[in-house]
């Protein structure tokens, strides 16, 4: 599959729980964060509209980002994850196609902060910079370059500890 594809977003309809589910396990080695993503539908921290897929121009499911609410300090925040592309669509831009546009409209709705426990490498695209530099901690140790922080409104990112939704046992 070729790297410039055109991927097509929207946000999670009913009828695509079974393909995120699916997105989830391939992506994955473990049924870990498609059990995670079933418990935070049922959670206060979901919010309709930022479960957002990629699709193939047949309308199929390929990439997956999830933006849930979450907490740095007291301040209202979203955190990103998971993020799923089955293993033959990675690097072709389903994932970041569907990362923009939950980004997107998370910025639509109004949201001011996202964190996201992730790869160094990949998210200071969208913009994340290292959250430590914002005084952002975990209460679990991490490589302080995993964790990373971004402004969507330009609002100054606040400090604190984040705290998750439950499903995520932080």
């Amino acid at each position: 599959m070729s790297s410039n594809h055109q991927w097509l977003t929207r946000p999670e309809k009913p009828s695509d729980i079974d393909s995120v589910r699916r997105i989830n396990l391939a992506a994955f080695e473990t049924a870990e964060e498609a059990d995670l993503v079933d418990a935070l539908r049922a959670d206060p921290a979901w919010i309709e509209g930022l479960s957002m897929l990629s699709t193939g121009i047949d309308g199929a499911p390929i990439g997956y980002a999830l933006l849930t609410r979450c907490h740095i300090g007291d301040a209202p925040a979203l955190c990103l994850g998971p993020c799923a592309v089955p293993p033959e669509y990675q690097r072709t831009g389903a994932g970041a196609a569907a990362v923009r546009a939950a980004l997107s409209a998370a910025t639509d709705h109004g949201e001011d902060f996202v964190v996201v426990l992730g790869h160094p490498a990949y998210y200071p695209r969208f913009g994340f910079g290292r959250a430590s530099l914002h005084g952002i901690r975990l209460s679990i140790d991490v490589p302080d370059e995993a964790l990373m922080a971004l402004s969507l409104s330009g609002r100054p990112i606040p400090g604190g500890t984040v705290r998750y939704a439950a499903p995520f046992g932080i």
